[in-house]
């Protein structure tokens, strides 16, 4: 995602937004039912006004709004599994939109799994295809694009103006205008998207200092040391067994993401997988398909021929290595911040004398690596056609910022309570603040260095008592020493500030709605591109990489890539 976007696109943003509302000012828009619709017409008594038509106002009597979502693996163990007498369906989210908002929430189906699983793609796109949508919707761009082409769900563009918080407007903009631009078509915003932080994509390298200390091995500097590390791990006997049942790295079948990514490890190698970047000339190329991937995957190879990868990683996801992992078998992954809550929190627990600890990504030369971030706004809340209430889904957002960073903020209670892991993800709707670890984390190592507790408010304060439960040796709460691994002295976030005040994050640069050729072909693009770097992995010919690029252009890439400078050039004017 583009997080710094050129004035150009923020101008674009403010007239489509602009735009819509003089349409619906003057009758023009095409979806002359919205307005009916809207409680703030429709609702309440005659003539007097209507509470729900409030940003953080209640329904009475209450509504019910149908929805359906996914439910993960972390939600289900670090969440639900150490909660009484909440679920997925009644819960202190649940209950909050209800007495709140007078909102009910009913699922009409959950899956478990990641919401980029095979399974839930599956329910999802079988549900699309039969038209049997809920109310609310939450989409990815392809599904959403769909959905919008054929006209079966709410213009949300006056909606959204009207009913969205002060608040949530300033937070969903933090982002730039890349996330709205991916959902308005024809100048109209179709969903609302759920915007993250793009800068919690940063990948760092966990590593086993204990596994360190045994083989006295010092924190890498250069890729080259990052490969002499992996060697020593599984040559060496670091868990002292005596037998040679240790790998090096952990990577999965699934190749990319937040956890055992290797988006970091390549990037040592100056090859950044599955973003858009700009080349000498100005013009956007596509990063899988450039020749810095061969040294990359040459590397990997080699690892893998020295079985310093599970030899079965081809066939195995994220949940299967992490129980190799939990078993102490496996002493460096690449992922994100949270990595150390789960899977690293599982070896602890197993092994309280194993250390992990983020390192910053390292590059070939010892140079500052650049830090790719893809373009995150992947979820969209769009509304079906004829619901009753549209703006219901962005009372929701309202509520979910309010109640975390807020005036009424309650965030020992709603968001990181000492009892669980991140309750936030109770909730059905999940934005925040673009930088707010990185924040908290500035915030807390300030603490530490001055001895002043008066900073300590919100979300700040609910995490410091996380820390010194952890430094106190309690045994009380979850996952402490998975918080004290991010927000410590010597935390995962500390390496993201590095990054941040060494401005070293390499930004996705297409920031839109999918391309005409995308929707038709990115999905198989994809599936031929991961499918050759696994095999090349697994020993096939370094050659392969170079026929891959070959039917990357002919089977859409060549088309993509004009489509996307296209849109590129038309944010510039």
């Amino acid at each position: 995602m583009n997080r710094g976007k050129v004035l150009s696109i923020l101008r674009l943003g403010t007239l489509l937004f602009l735009t819509s509302a003089l349409m619906a000012c003057n009758g023009n828009n095409d979806d002359n039912t919205t307005a009916a619709r809207s409680p703030a017409r429709s609702a309440g008594s005659a003539g007097g006004p209507d509470p729900a038509a409030d940003p953080l106002g209640k329904y009475d009597p209450p509504i019910e709004i149908t929805t359906v979502r996914n439910l993960s693996e972390i939600v289900v163990n670090n969440v639900l599994g150490v909660l009484k007498d909440e679920t997925l369906e009644d819960n202190r989210w649940s209950r909050l939109y209800e007495d709140k908002l007078g909102i009910k929430i009913k699922y009409n189906w959950i899956i478990k799994g990641d919401d980029t699983s095979d399974q839930y793609l599956q329910k999802m796109n079988v549900m699309l295809a039969s038209g049997d949508e809920p109310d609310v919707i939450p989409v990815n761009a392809t599904q959403l694009k769909q959905l919008a082409d054929s006209n079966q769900i709410e213009d949300m563009t006056s909606i959204y103006q009207q009913y969205a918080s002060p608040l949530l407007k300033k937070v969903l903009s933090e982002e730039g205008s890349g996330p709205f631009n991916a959902a308005t078509f024809d100048g109209k915003l179709m969903a609302i998207p759920q915007t993250g932080s793009s800068i919690e994509q940063a990948q760092f390298v966990w590593i086993r200092t204990d596994w360190l200390d045994t083989l006295g091995l010092l924190p890498p500097k250069t890729i080259d040391d990052v490969l002499t590390i992996s060697r020593a791990f599984t040559e060496q006997d670091p868990d002292g067994n005596h037998k040679k049942d240790t790998y090096g790295l952990a990577i999965t079948k699934d190749l990319w993401g937040g956890v055992m990514g290797l988006e970091g490890f390549m990037a040592g190698y100056g090859a950044y997988p599955n973003i858009w970047l700009e080349d000498s000339s100005g013009k956007l190329v596509y990063g899988s398909v450039q020749p810095e991937m061969k040294a990359s995957l040459h590397a990997l190879q080699a690892m893998y021929k020295n079985g310093e990868l599970d030899q079965e990683f081809g066939v195995k996801d994220g949940s299967k290595i992490s129980e190799v992992i939990s078993n102490g078998k496996i002493g460096m992954e690449y992922g994100q911040q949270w990595n150390s809550i789960w899977p690293l929190q599982l070896n602890k627990n197993k092994e309280p004398s194993a250390q992990w600890r983020a390192f910053p990504i390292v590059s070939e030369s010892g140079d500052l690596a650049r830090i790719p971030l893809k373009f995150n706004t992947t979820k969209f809340f769009a509304v079906r056609k004829g619901a009753a209430h549209p703006e219901a889904v962005i009372k929701l957002f309202n509520m979910h910022v309010e109640k975390n960073w807020g005036e009424t903020q309650e965030n020992d209670y709603y968001y990181v309570p000492p009892d669980a892991e991140s309750v936030w993800q109770l909730s059905s709707v999940q934005p925040a603040p673009t930088k707010k670890n990185l924040e908290l984390f500035r915030t807390l190592d300030e603490v530490r260095k001055t001895g002043d507790p008066s900073k300590l408010t919100g979300e700040a304060r609910a995490i410091q008592q996380k820390l010194d439960a952890f430094v106190s040796g309690s045994k009380r709460g979850f996952a402490l020493w998975g918080w004290e691994r991010i927000y410590g002295p010597e935390g995962a976030e500390g390496v993201l500030d590095q990054y941040d005040k060494n401005h070293q994050f390499l930004l996705d640069k297409f920031a839109g709605a999918p391309t005409a050729t995308m929707m038709e072909r990115q999905s198989i693009l994809e599936k031929i591109q991961n499918e050759v770097i696994v095999k090349i992995i697994l020993g096939a010919p370094i050659d392969e990489f170079d026929r891959f690029v070959e039917d990357w252009n002919k089977l859409g890439g060549e088309q993509i890539t004009k489509e996307v400078n296209d849109f590129y050039t038309s944010m510039k004017k």
